[in-house]
């Protein structure tokens, strides 16, 4: 049942999680190609080091009980690492606790636990910085028209996990906007702010958030979305709506089909990240812990390991450092 649940999408990169070395990974969801190149990645490395991997993802974008029954696993496993994308990054806390307390290593992977430190390292982009990146963005290409833009939310979903908060605040505040609480989506009070919507971070999600969003506003003319999935449902509402050309959609991920959405017009620009790096180093680190007893090292000046992010956009915007859609093509995946 629960524990039924979180094995689904299991897959292993070697016989059995009994060798030498045992480790897991634990995604959100194993359908999200995001998620999917992790795995991809970390199975690949994993294969590499002689690293015995099981996988695990959760039904839903959002499902912690099923990520609870697969860290038990991994603990009963024996595992000497294990590598994790929290649904919700509270709820997890005291699993994660239970696994370290077992000898083991835990890495976050892309969305930091709340606290931060309840893991032994976080391995991301700075959520953050790729919110702010495309807020500037957005900001730079309406100009001063900037002071009257209606902006809809196409957020993650309603436990508000790290990952969520970090890339809405991030937007707001590129944009010009006062966050109030930075760690909490919704407060703000800017008259700019017209809607928040959750997606799950799927396709079928964004476009009824938009849907919702259009309802209580007509005039939305910008769209931030927590990823590109949910920002090519959202782009679909509005094209039924009539609006898709007048509409400025910004997002985060920099997978294939987002950056193909860039350079179609449908997404004006993203904030790329590194989803096999993440992983992979994620690897290296356990297989490292598990010969040496060494944690890994965070970036100097964060409280996390940055593994980078990059504005893709064909509309460069004077202050906004950014590359065009060839190169994102060259770095994308999925």
């Amino acid at each position: 049942m629960l524990l039924g649940a979180g094995l689904l999408g299991i897959a292993s990169a070697a016989p059995a999680l009994g060798g030498e070395v045992g480790a897991c990974l634990i995604t959100k969801t194993d359908t999200n190609p995001f998620f999917v190149k992790m795995k991809e990645g970390a199975t690949a490395k994993a294969a590499e080091l002689g690293v015995t991997l099981k996988a695990y993802a959760g039904k839903i974008d959002g499902d912690n009980e099923s990520q609870v029954a697969a860290m038990e696993s991994c603990i009963a496993d024996g595992a000497k690492g294990i590598l994790l994308v929290p649904s919700d990054s509270k709820a997890i806390v005291d699993a994660v606790k239970k696994a370290r307390d077992a000898g083991i290593l835990v890495i976050a992977l892309d969305t930091p636990l709340d606290p931060i430190d309840a893991a032994d390292s976080t391995f991301a982009t700075d959520n953050f910085k790729a919110g702010e990146l495309i807020g500037a963005w957005a900001k730079a290409q309406l100009g001063d028209a900037s002071k009257d833009a209606k902006i809809a939310y196409l957020d993650l979903n309603p436990s508000q996990p790290t990952v969520d908060v970090l890339r809405d605040q991030g937007f707001m505040t590129g944009f010009g906007i006062d966050v109030k609480d930075a760690n909490k989506i919704g407060d703000e009070d800017d008259a700019r702010n017209v809607c928040h919507d959750v997606t799950n971070g799927n396709e079928e999600g964004g476009r009824a958030a938009m849907e919702n969003c259009l309802t209580r506003e007509p005039a939305i003319n910008v769209v931030y979305t927590i990823n590109e999935p949910a920002a090519a449902g959202a782009f679909e509402a509005l094209k039924a709506a009539g609006r898709e050309k007048d509409v400025l959609v910004v997002s985060v991920d920099g997978g294939c089909p987002g950056v193909k959405n860039v350079a179609a017009g449908i997404i004006g620009a993203t904030s790329q990240q590194y989803p096999l790096l993440m992983a992979a180093m994620g690897i290296e680190a356990i297989k490292k812990f598990a010969d040496t007893g060494e944690k890994p090292k965070l970036t100097e000046g964060k409280n996390f390991f940055d593994t980078g992010a990059a504005l893709v956009t064909d509309k460069p915007a004077a202050g906004v450092e950014s590359i065009d859609t060839k190169a994102g093509t060259e770095k994308c995946w999925g």
